[in-house]
């Protein structure tokens, strides 16, 4: 369809709702909001001023009790709405057990 948003995911991406801390690498800026889904790759954050496309962040999310700080990059922007966040490639093994186990327990 003509006009669409290719999807360009590799994992499987679940309805996921924490609370997140997005944090701009560079400028330190820190913007609190929620995920809606998550995968083992990324998230996406429901926030009404999203960062721009291509920033580097580190992206701390808080589920249950639990936190998970990883860096990543966002990917795409919804104006007014929310914003992609794909996670670097080179998390720990630690991180991945946590994004896994998230994206498994959730039904």
């Amino acid at each position: 369809m003509p006009g669409t948003m290719q999807d360009k995911r590799n994992a499987i991406r679940v309805a996921f709702i924490a609370a997140v801390e997005v944090t701009e690498v560079a400028t330190g800026t820190r913007l609190s909001a929620r995920t809606s889904d998550l995968s083992r790759t990324g998230c996406y954050i429901d926030t009404l001023n999203p960062t721009p496309t291509k920033t580097v962040v580190r992206v701390r999310l808080t589920h249950h009790g639990e936190e998970l700080d990883v860096p990543g990059r966002i990917v795409y922007v919804s104006p007014g709405l929310g914003m992609g966040v794909r996670f670097d490639e080179d998390l720990t093994p630690a991180q991945f057990n946590v994004l896994d186990r998230w994206v498994s327990t959730i039904k």
